[in-house]
């Protein structure tokens, strides 16, 4: 089973900007497709941003612009770049693969404060 760890979250303002990291424990994270989710305080997980294992990637309208997923696949590693923070980002951030979902991690936290 692979293993994911989420780092990088913290406490930002509005406006700020935050990366977060995504590091897997095996090799087959390379041949999958993999995205970003959160789940808002109260509210249901959702999808942030996907890239898949050639790199091509996806946004929701909401985030397009402002956040940025990218790989390293030779570090076995997703990256969340995040600017232009807004309060409603706050959340729980998790990575997974897209699609099938690995168990999931801990999440890293982010809060954005106004």
């Amino acid at each position: 089973q692979v293993q994911l760890v989420e780092s990088g979250g913290g406490l930002v303002q509005a406006g700020g900007s935050l990366r977060l990291s995504c590091a897997a424990s095996a090799t087959i994270f390379s041949f999958n497709n993999m995205a970003w989710y959160r789940q808002p305080p109260g509210k249901q997980r959702e999808l942030v941003a996907s890239i898949t294992y050639g790199g091509s990637t996806n946004y929701p309208d909401s985030i397009k612009g402002r956040f940025t997923i990218y790989r390293d696949n030779a570090k076995r590693t997703v990256y969340l770049q995040m600017n232009s923070l807004k309060p409603e980002d706050t959340a729980v951030y998790y990575c997974n693969s897209l699609g099938v979902h690995w168990t999931w991690g801990q999440g890293t936290q982010v809060t954005v404060s106004s």
